[in-house]
């Protein structure tokens, strides 16, 4: 309760800047802010046109989320919301494309900075990834060195940033490429040309997700000589465990959808070891650990190099997917949905070549059966 008590006393008059706040991590992030540290100044959140919608028009949606439920009903819910202000633009434009307005609002009070602004699809083109990602936290980087009152940047990446590591430790690892080289590479190199060069630059990352988050790291690690930084890798975020809503989540993102797939009876096989450790963390235990970080990096003095954080499953408390398998197919019958194509279940295999047998037979036959009746009645096939 006492390190509670100073963390919230140290947000106190803090002037917050977050980008990435309508993904699902930042609506927490956010919401947990203004409800457990009141005394915040201002928090502002960048959010661009999308869409044919202006940015005060997404902030509507924004705070219509029912994450903001629980600060609605309080009796200071409105005084606490209007400390939520919006600026318009686009990490991936130099100076984040802000008017001088807000560029100046910025530069005069930030202390804080979320930089959590990516994009998390595992099937981006390289290019996409590496101009977003990399080149999009560059700009906030070089955007920050401006803020006149900054105390600490923190910046989320991903604890798999560095599959090529059988053990994570807290601490940098060298990039495979240089970041801004990667960068220019992008820039000008024609695309069908990037294409076939991808799978070389990856090496052993997954997917241009991890790859690119890896090069950021070693990006944001350069500038800790001008401002204190942490680095935070979580794993695997999923739906809130117990704020500010048991069981939220807004996506269909990682084991989320596997879940609502294998119990609407969609995904009936899947190609894993059942023995792997789920590393699944609750988006509000990731998000309460980001505040912490900021506040103890914010009071320990003459930081110099970038502070790292693993953001994982205890050991102690982990399951594996086998298991988590074994508990979602148990609740699925225990509470289910109240649409299913076929009845809950499916199953884990650990080789390929059952797994593809699995698939033809569970996936491919009963999908072409599905679609031969909806030919027959006239309907589009799916």
């Amino acid at each position: 309760m006492a390190h509670s008590s100073n963390i919230s006393e140290w947000y106190s008059g803090q002037t917050i800047f977050v980008t990435g706040a309508t993904g699902f991590m930042g609506k927490i992030l956010v919401e947990k802010l203004l409800r457990c540290c009141p005394d915040i100044s201002t928090i502002y959140v960048l959010i661009r046109n999308k869409k044919g919608r202006d940015s005060m028009s997404r902030l509507e949606d924004f705070l219509n989320c029912p994450v903001f439920d629980k600060i609605r009903d309080q009796p200071n819910g409105e005084y606490l919301l209007n400390k939520l202000q919006c600026v318009s633009g686009d990490v991936t434009h130099r100076n984040l494309n802000l008017s001088d307005q807000d560029l100046s609002l910025l530069r005069d009070n930030v202390t804080t900075v979320f930089h959590m602004a990516a994009n998390v699809r595992f099937d981006q083109l390289l290019k996409h990834a590496v101009l977003l990602n990399t080149g999009g936290t560059l700009n906030v980087l070089d955007l920050t060195c401006i803020f006149n009152k900054l105390k600490v940047f923190v910046h989320v990446s991903t604890s798999y940033c560095h599959c090529d590591q059988t053990k994570l430790e807290e601490k940098l690892y060298p990039a495979p490429h240089n970041p801004r080289h990667i960068l220019e590479l992008v820039k000008w190199m024609d695309a069908d040309l990037l294409k076939m060069l991808t799978p070389k630059l990856l090496s052993n990352a997954p997917n241009t997700y991890a790859y690119t988050k890896c090069l950021t790291e070693q990006l944001v690690s350069e500038y800790s000589v001008k401002f204190p930084i942490a680095i935070c890798r979580p794993s695997i975020v999923t739906a809130a465990w117990k704020e500010p809503l048991p069981g939220w989540v807004d996506n269909l993102n990682g084991p989320t959808g596997l879940l609502i797939g294998a119990g609407k009876g969609v995904i009936r096989t899947m190609h894993c070891n059942p023995e792997y450790i789920a590393d699944i963390v609750p988006v509000d235990v990731s998000v309460n650990a980001l505040i912490i970080i900021a506040w103890k990096t914010g009071i320990t003095p003459n930081i110099k190099e970038a502070d790292v954080y693993n953001i994982t499953v205890n050991q102690k408390f982990a399951m594996t997917w086998g298991q988590t398998l074994e508990m979602g197919r148990k609740h699925f019958y225990n509470y289910p949905f109240s649409v299913c194509l076929w009845y809950p279940g499916g199953n884990i295999k650990s080789t390929y070549t059952a797994h593809a047998i699995s698939a033809f037979f569970l996936h491919t036959i009963p999908a072409y059966i599905v679609d031969f009746i909806m030919y027959l009645t006239n309907n589009k096939p799916l």
